[in-house]
């Protein structure tokens, strides 16, 4: 966790480490839709032999015979799509293998087998020169530990990947400049890294990953160093951002408060396995196993749950003069319902009423209660 950039790892010395591999020019553009990223039963088991050990089982090890295997899951068998502009969150607990797989998305590390597609290209296949390019001008990456570099003042922290592209110092100046009031740290720009905070080194880091306006964002547990005040002020800086930029974005996190308040989607991890991919409000409604069900136990369900998910689809009788979105949070509505002695209309975003909720409804969710008990 040394580097807040991709240029970094492009080095000369870091892309001695790089894997050699050939590629054929165009021809393993795979993938459609609005996919940018997916993966296809990804496996990382670190040991000696660990690929021949995977044929030989036909890449469907059981429990009993990996244990006996003497290598070590990292990932074990992990498909999941990220969607354009959204952000794509992966949780776990300490050892669930969260970290080792967006290594293996952007082939920090190399995965024991599988597919590993980005903007149609598998990366697999990827030559290193093909990934060097990539990482330079597609991908971004900010790590838990800032790694900004200490001799250099903050404007040329952020600049530095672009003085590895070779851009000319009045364009990439202009840039960080830019990157640098983006993430509201003017005045800071002749400041050295140790002058500044911990929430100001870390805006420093995002700011110089965003250099290369990169396609896709990776983002290994950013603010987990941060105390819990600039943490949650950082949360706000990072979806004013998002706001802005629409980024697509992978988010590591092992804090369930954290991937609720960002992401669109969130895959949970276990032992290096996938457990369940879903929005918030679908991991809390319906989780898959006891883990998940664990993981949000104690998330109020205000917070994540919508008028939508929760409201009594009939229309029969409704008489509210009252109406809320569906895609209203319950904590923004709750006041609204609970004042009414009616049960309150729920529209959709073109204005026609699709359900109704109630009173009762929003008291269970507010007592963390199963709304449909």
């Amino acid at each position: 966790k040394g580097s807040s950039s991709f240029d970094l790892l492009d080095s000369p010395t870091s892309q001695q480490l790089l894997t050699s591999e050939s590629m054929m020019p165009n021809s393993d553009q795979v993938g459609s839709g609005s996919e940018i990223l997916s993966c296809q039963n990804i496996w990382k088991l670190f040991g000696p032999h660990a690929d021949r050990f995977l044929v030989e089982h036909s890449n469907d090890p059981t429990n009993e015979v990996l244990s006996k295997s003497g290598l070590t899951v990292g990932v074990r068998d992990a498909t999941l799509k990220v969607h354009k502009g959204e952000i794509f969150v992966i949780m776990g607990l300490s050892g669930s293998g969260k970290s080792t797989i967006v290594r293996l998305l952007s082939r920090l590390i190399e995965p024991t087998s599988g597919q590993i597609i980005f903007q149609g290209t598998d990366l697999l296949k990827a030559s290193q020169e093909t990934l060097i390019e990539l990482r330079r001008h597609k991908m971004g990456m900010v790590f838990q530990h800032f790694a900004l570099l200490p001799h250099l003042r903050i404007l040329d922290n952020v600049a530095f990947p672009l003085e590895i592209q070779g851009v000319d110092r009045a364009k990439r100046l202009q840039r960080a400049q830019e990157l640098i009031e983006l993430v509201g740290l003017k005045g800071k720009e002749q400041f050295f890294p140790r002058e500044l905070s911990g929430g100001q080194q870390q805006r420093v880091g995002i700011a110089r990953s965003l250099a290369v306006e990169p396609d896709i964002w990776f983002l290994d547990e950013p603010f987990s160093a941060l105390d819990p005040l600039i943490r949650a002020e950082m949360q706000t800086e990072f979806l004013r951002l998002q706001n802005l930029l629409n980024k697509t974005i992978v988010f590591i996190t092992h804090d369930f408060d954290e991937a609720i308040r960002l992401a669109d989607r969130i895959a949970i991890m276990k032992d290096g396995k996938i457990i369940q991919v879903g929005t918030p409000e679908e991991l809390i409604m319906a989780p898959v196993d006891d883990h998940v069900t664990e993981f949000t136990r104690n998330i109020p369900r205000a917070r994540v749950l919508t008028a939508k998910s929760v409201m009594n689809s009939s229309t029969e009788a409704l008489t509210s003069e009252y109406r809320v979105s569906a895609e209203q949070k319950i904590q923004d509505i709750a006041e609204e319902v609970m004042h009414s002695d009616m049960p309150i209309s729920v529209e959709d975003r073109n204005g026609n009423v699709i359900g109704e909720i109630s009173r009762a409804t929003v008291t269970k969710i507010l007592l963390n209660q199963d709304p449909f008990s």
